[in-house]
């Protein structure tokens, strides 16, 4: 199964545990999920407001312009 899941962040998130620091990857690219590999880079050349897709290999491929507002699809 096959799961669409959007993320904005070109950047992980920075957690503190004591003297730990963790980068936990907002991109949903990384291969080492939950934690940040880097691969965030590949994100930041991309476009507002344009859907990217990436593939397993992490070729990026631009669906289309998205409306600021779109109307709701719900799929049951």
């Amino acid at each position: 199964m096959a799961r669409i899941v959007r993320h904005d962040a070109k950047a992980p998130a920075i957690v503190k545990v004591g003297d730990k620091v963790i980068a936990v990857c907002q991109c949903g690219l990384s291969k080492n999920k939950p934690f940040c590999d880097g691969t965030h880079h590949g994100t930041e050349d991309e476009k507002d407001g344009v859907l990217y897709v990436y593939d397993v290999d992490g070729k990026r491929v631009m669906v289309n312009d998205m409306h600021p507002h779109p109307k709701k699809t719900f799929v049951q």
